[in-house]
């Protein structure tokens, strides 16, 4: 395979001056200083493991991209403003004011060789959430006009307009389409459902038979369930830019939607940060439990399976490699359920050296995928995982997120690879006994 190498060019989200730049990431930072912060800051031993987890550090063997040292301008600020001994480091200037030139190098750190996967966090032998201190991050750089320009912009006009960029149609009509290009009926806008699904911006655009297949697989199993126009993409682009009100906003534009038709359920499809932004941060950020289940499209078939409404044929013996996704099986904790989808269809599956919880990045989350700029390096990390896929000796290729198919498709098409991601769901939908 064939290497690239990097050419980092900084596009910043805002017009601050250095000065607003230094206060606004000030001002984010403060307001995260607590004790969980502060024990995740204090407890690195410099042990090197997280270094060893994340696939830039180990595609490049340079050291600035070792996960903990991302965080070093947050844990400077944290000594000097907040920690117990920052009486002392203001009084002697042991530890210096942030810079913006600082902030400005830290934001490559941050958001181009950072996919918020958590495998540092994984392995660290002291417990500390290397990746939740990166998020953290990330938010300074919001508030300091130093998130990337194409993740701040989409994440702003998704807020407002319920998808991130312009379209030529809306995903309402594009739905529609998808439907009578499929022959599957897909519902939309019911005024009661007990299941409020929603799809991946990737796949309505690049790859709607993923979204037909979620629609047939539904429909068989009868479930009462709709989409909504105003509340189609489940992609939240808040948590890719950093910025907690944007990913609130959008967030809200599905549980309110949900909400309106009285859905016990809400399916997230085959996507991994839209499934976090939605269960696992969602409540939070609204202050409030939310009224209905969230599952991962995975997930409730597995349990359609185990209550016995989900029956599946046999596929062929073929060998068959599966990608799990960071955010759906380490982050997330549905491990067991893409397995259970496949052994019950008789997928001959071929386990990668690190799979499960331990299984390395497509390289294209945490926003990653959008960021032309970080390509390069891209490529570098994602060398690391096209070969361990091809170690398995199997030819198909199945994974259970859009984003990861996005990531493996442009990796596919760079390194002339020789295999094509699969959607999971797609095959289950093939495999469905009439």
């Amino acid at each position: 395979m064939s290497t690239a190498t990097q050419s980092f060019t900084r596009q910043d989200a805002g017009p601050q001056s250095a000065d607003e730049r230094v206060e606004g990431a000030m001002r984010s930072f403060a307001k995260e200083f607590g004790a969980l912060v502060g024990m995740n800051i204090e407890s690195c031993i410099h042990c090197g493991m997280c270094a060893e987890a994340c696939h830039f550090y180990i595609a490049t063997e340079d050291a600035k991209y070792t996960p903990i040292l991302k965080v070093e301008p947050f844990k400077k600020i944290f000594r000097r403003e907040s920690g117990a001994f920052a009486p002392f480091f203001k009084l002697f200037n042991l530890k210096s004011k942030i810079t913006v030139e600082e902030l400005e190098e830290w934001q490559e750190l941050m958001f181009d060789s950072c996919n918020q996967c958590g495998r540092c966090s994984l392995v660290c032998p002291m417990g500390i959430e290397v990746a939740d201190l990166i998020e953290i991050g990330r938010r300074g750089m919001y508030d300091a006009g130093l998130a990337p320009k194409e993740l701040a912009d989409r994440a702003r006009y998704q807020a407002e307009h319920g998808h991130p960029e312009e379209v030529d149609k809306p995903y309402a009509e594009l739905l529609s389409e998808i439907g009578n290009a499929h022959d599957v009926e897909i519902p939309l806008d019911k005024a009661k459902a007990d299941v409020f699904v929603c799809a991946p911006r990737s796949d309505m655009i690049s790859n709607p038979s993923a979204v037909a297949a979620m629609a047939k697989v539904l429909n068989k199993l009868k479930v009462n369930y709709t989409f909504a126009s105003n509340a189609i993409v489940a992609e939240n682009y808040g948590h890719y830019a950093g910025s907690r009100e944007l990913q609130k906003t959008i967030s809200l534009r599905i549980i309110d939607a949900a909400k309106k038709v009285g859905a016990k359920t809400v399916v997230v499809p085959e996507c991994g940060h839209a499934y976090t932004a939605l269960r696992w941060q969602a409540a939070d950020l609204v202050g409030e439990a939310l009224p209905f289940k969230v599952r991962h499209v995975t997930e409730f078939l597995a349990e359609q399976l185990a209550d016995g409404k989900l029956k599946l044929n046999q596929v062929d013996d073929e060998a068959t490699a599966f990608h799990d996704p960071c955010k759906i099986v380490r982050k997330g904790g549905v491990m067991d359920a893409p397995r259970e989808l496949m052994k019950a269809m008789g997928v001959n599956l071929k386990e990668m050296a690190n799979h499960q919880g331990y299984s390395f990045c497509c390289g294209g989350g945490g926003g990653v995928n959008d960021l032309e700029r970080a390509k390069p390096l891209r490529y570098k990390a994602q060398e690391l995982k096209l070969h361990e896929i091809d170690a398995t000796g199997a030819r198909r290729f199945l994974t259970s997120c859009s984003d990861c198919r996005v990531a493996f498709e442009d990796a596919r098409e760079f390194f002339n690879w020789d295999k094509q991601p699969e959607s999971l769901v797609e095959l289950v939908a093939a495999n469905i006994k009439e």
